[in-house]
């Protein structure tokens, strides 16, 4: 079973709690777990909390859920721009995978309501991650990589339209 860490951005709460609720739908539909959850402020507080939800041994991956909405300066590209650089670092720092669940920059409040199904797909990703990877974090040849990955989104794609 993997195991996931979640980090989810309070700012904007009306679609990161709709990311939320379709995150956890997605792990338990994957038989993951969702082994522990911390809310922060904003996107831009997430990289700290997934850092220490990373350090974790029983934490298989970490993904992260924000919405970044524009507002009138570029404030939004910037927010979006350090968290994502920070988040890779995360990753890339404690090999482990930290998923990208922030949707945004240059979308409307309304544009992010209904992107909210971007909790789902970032936990999916992560579970792919981790189940690519053999015993020794060494990733799988392509071939059983991509068998592993399409039974996987053809269970997406049944559950989908049931």
């Amino acid at each position: 079973m993997v195991t996931l860490g979640l980090v989810v951005a309070e700012f904007n709460a009306t679609v990161t709690e709709q990311m939320e609720a379709s995150a956890r739908d997605a792990a338990n539909e994957h038989g993951a777990e969702i082994a522990e959850t911390l809310h922060v402020p904003g996107a831009y507080d997430s990289p700290l909390a997934a850092d220490r939800l990373a350090r974790r041994d029983d934490i298989d991956a970490v993904a992260v859920l924000g919405a970044v909405v524009t507002g009138d300066t570029d404030h939004d590209q910037v927010i979006s721009t350090a968290a994502t650089q920070k988040l890779t670092d995360v990753s890339l720092d404690r090999d482990k995978p930290v998923t990208l669940g922030i949707i945004g920059p240059g979308m409307s409040g309304a544009e992010a309501r209904e992107r909210t199904d971007a909790g789902a797909r970032t936990v999916e990703g992560a579970i792919d991650l981790v189940e690519e990877q053999n015993d020794d974090g060494v990733f799988r040849p392509d071939s059983a990589r991509r068998t592993q990955c399409n039974a996987r989104n053809q269970q997406s794609r049944i559950a989908t339209r049931s």
